[in-house]
């Protein structure tokens, strides 16, 4: 089988197995804001972002272990680290987007230095309790 097979092979069991956690928790963030919950209930952020931790977290590791059907074996300290490593990147750059987000429409996602700081260290405790109490 080609590489371009294998790619579209990966990437199809990826989304089939574990896209559904990510979108849920988008899926719910984006219906936070159109009915307004973040600002009548600011708290409710902070189980978004854990939640959002966890299933990126789940998806990563989902992605790590599909790959492995085509790199071959990974080792689990590996694939625990790089899962980690890509959920920390992606919560970076969700902060990115909420602060360009403020800037660019005029909206107030985020609160001050403190909101972002707080937001990435629960996105984080997220990704670290999956890992600490998955069985992968």
């Amino acid at each position: 089988m080609n590489h371009k097979a294998n790619f579209f092979q990966w990437v199809f069991a990826t989304l089939h197995e574990s896209a559904w956690a990510p979108l849920g928790v988008f899926g719910f963030y984006l219906v936070g804001l159109v009915f307004d919950w973040y600002d009548r209930f600011p708290p409710l952020d902070i189980p978004t972002h854990f939640m959002g931790g966890v299933a990126i977290t789940y998806f990563f590791r989902s992605a790590i272990e599909q790959s492995q059907k085509f790199l071959g074996d990974i080792p689990a300290l590996i694939q625990i680290l790089f899962a980690f490593t890509c959920t920390g990147t992606t919560i970076i750059l969700w902060e990115f987007y909420e602060n360009a987000f403020d800037y660019l429409f005029g909206t107030t996602m985020v609160r001050g230095l403190e909101d972002t700081i707080v937001d990435m260290l629960i996105g984080l405790s997220g990704a670290l309790a999956l890992t600490l109490f998955s069985r992968r």
